[in-house]
């Protein structure tokens, strides 16, 4: 499957390299395309990179993401991943929630995509490796079109995630504050980004 991931930062360049190594075709879209240099896969235009994609991931910081959509052309009917946060500067907490989203905003923004909230609790480390010992990170999505969400599960699995379905899309008001948690404990109070969240059952 062809994958635009939309930035190539440490999130785009550790979700690529884990899809990349189970055989999909990675391409990041990215500015400048010819001054850009990846590891896996390789760099075009955002546009040129959405064109021929199955799964769009939006991995950018939050404020570039009004710039990343106007230049992604067309994203009607794709299955467009949010992996962003709507953070502050300085860590200083979400500029988004309660009774609203990133997700729903960007949702908004390109209301034919198909949106999935997804890859946004912990850290680039994590995923590139989310195993601890025996155990496996939980990695929660969720999303308003149920064949979409089908289709990225697999993705959460081959990373080496335990997914979970947290529901509609208006979930992501839990799981973007779920995110500012994580980072709050592994940059503010000291734990470092070795650490991580899952959800236990009996």
């Amino acid at each position: 499957m062809r994958i635009a991931i939309i930035g190539a930062g440490k999130v785009g360049m550790a979700l690529g390299h884990g899809w990349a190594r189970d055989g999909h075709d990675v391409v990041f879209g990215v500015r400048n395309p010819a001054g850009k240099e990846v590891l896996v896969g390789r760099a075009a235009g955002i546009a040129e990179a959405v064109r021929e994609a199955a799964v769009v991931v939006l991995a950018t910081p939050w404020d570039a993401v009004d710039a990343a959509l106007g230049a992604a052309g067309s994203l009607d009917g794709k299955i467009l991943v949010d992996c962003t946060n709507p953070i502050l500067p300085a860590l200083a907490g979400l500029s988004v929630g309660t009774t609203e989203s990133a997700a729903e905003r960007i949702a908004a923004q390109v209301p034919r995509a198909r949106v999935v909230k997804a890859f946004n609790t912990t850290g680039s480390g994590n995923m590139e490796n989310p195993r601890f010992g025996a155990e496996r990170l939980t990695m929660f999505y969720c999303g308003d079109d149920a064949e979409a969400k089908r289709t990225v599960e697999p993705l959460i699995v081959t990373l080496g995630f335990a997914p979970v379905d947290a529901g509609p899309l208006q979930a992501a008001r839990y799981l973007e504050p779920l995110a500012m948690l994580w980072i709050h404990l592994a940059y503010r109070m000291g734990h470092g980004p070795n650490i991580g969240l899952q959800l236990l059952r009996r």
